[in-house]
């Protein structure tokens, strides 16, 4: 049988790596960051009840790394605010907790069309390099504009398997926190979890992460949020993957 490739972080022997998308591999996260704060900042001054707006604490607590109705549904609870679910096909117009998803992804779609998408460079040499080692790849996302958000930052072919929002609602997978998307990814890899490292900026991503029993967890701090994503559960916190310490030695 031939032996899979892996490489070393922590001592430990990891087969696959699995990168989160917004914030690890693509500077989307603040684009959508900006979009959920239009979204709910106009949604709060609607209802006209001097309710507080939307802050970056409620984007890493409530609708980070989630699929989007997850994420609406969440920041509403916490406001005690109840509105019908609605239907998928609900159009941004309509006051349900899925017309708000359609607004939000509206909103990320116009700005990624106007401005375009940027790729981190620590990322991508990453990859490149785990790639040129045989080591596996895979991209795990909540966004069904996975495939949209590549195209336009000219990663199309980086990774070996993609697992993201569309994949979610075709197989019924729960959504981050829950792990199973990862699973799903290293499923396809060939690969069980604990030969797999998850890579993620999101608390929700890296809680999904710890859940899964993950070999090495590793949380992507581009906010100043690096305690948060050790209490949620990395093994390891940077602030670019230029910066995480990988073995390319032989393990």
């Amino acid at each position: 049988m031939t032996a899979v490739p892996t490489v070393s972080i922590s001592g430990r022997a990891c087969a696959g790596f699995l990168f989160d998308m917004d914030g690890v591999v693509t500077d989307t996260a603040r684009v959508h960051e900006r979009a959920w704060t239009r979204l709910f900042d106009g949604f709060l001054a609607d209802r006209g009840r001097g309710e507080a707006s939307f802050t970056s604490d409620d984007y890493l607590r409530y609708v980070d790394g989630r699929p989007r109705v997850d994420g609406v549904a969440s920041f509403l609870a916490s406001r005690s605010i109840d509105l019908p679910h609605g239907e998928e096909s609900d159009p941004p117009t309509a006051h349900t907790v899925c017309g708000l998803a359609a607004r939000k992804d509206a909103l990320f779609l116009h700005t990624l069309d106007t401005r375009g998408v940027d790729a981190f460079e620590g990322t991508v040499t990453l990859i490149r390099r785990l790639r040129d080692t045989g080591v596996a790849v895979a991209l795990v996302t909540a966004s069904r504009n996975a495939t949209r958000v590549l195209d336009t930052a000219g990663l199309t072919d980086l990774f070996d398997v993609r697992v993201d929002g569309v994949d979610v609602d075709r197989l019924a997978l729960a959504g981050k926190p829950a792990p199973d998307t990862y699973r799903e990814a290293a499923h396809r890899l060939g690969l069980v979890a604990g030969e797999c490292v998850v890579l993620e900026d999101a608390l929700a991503g890296v809680e999904a992460g710890r859940r899964g029993g993950f070999g090495v967890v590793v949380g992507v701090d581009r906010t100043h949020h690096a305690d948060a994503l050790r209490a949620a559960g990395a093994d390891v916190v940077v602030s670019d993957l230029s910066d995480l310490e990988v073995d390319f030695g032989t393990t």
